[in-house]
């Protein structure tokens, strides 16, 4: 998110980011299934990038429905986004996961940032913290992912 006073921004705005955002996410996320080795870390990785194109689908609606114009893709982000996913795919796994979670710690901002807005519904705002609730599980797992892939833990124990 380019502003750190979501006053300024209108609710539409803040919601139309978050759209932009989850679909760069989704981007990041196809890429990442496609040049992951490990069979359970492509499941846990499509399971993610469901609750995206869900956030997508959820704030897509609000926007509709309060009159606005949701975007039907992502930004320009996209490209970095993707890009450190595809450039982490030449260099495996453990870099592709720190490559999504270098791209989760940004959307858990973005939501944190958002939540932040003192015009947001309450009905708005329930749908927010749900979907922050789904992106701090994510860099949650991509940590203990990473941090398993480097000999630090056990993943299975740590769950």
């Amino acid at each position: 998110m380019s502003t750190s006073k979501n006053d300024e921004r209108t609710v539409l705005d803040l919601l139309n980011s978050l759209i932009s955002l989850d679909y760069d996410a989704i981007e990041a996320y196809k890429a990442a299934i496609s040049r992951v080795d490990a069979i359970t870390d492509r499941g846990r990785l499509a399971s993610f990038l469901q609750d995206h194109e869900r956030h997508v689908t959820e704030l897509s609606a609000i926007v509709t429905a309060s009159g606005g114009r949701p975007p039907t893709a992502g930004d320009l982000m996209q490209i970095l986004t993707k890009g450190k996913v595809v450039i982490g795919g030449l260099m495996g796994d453990r870099i592709v996961l720190a490559a999504m979670k270098d791209n989760e710690d940004d959307t858990n901002t973005a939501y944190e940032r958002a939540l932040l807005h003192p015009d947001l519904p309450a009905s708005t705002r329930e749908v927010l913290q749900r979907n922050l609730i789904d992106e701090r599980a994510h860099r949650v797992w991509l940590e203990r992912r990473i941090a398993e892939s480097e000999g630090l833990v056990d993943l299975k124990k740590a769950s």
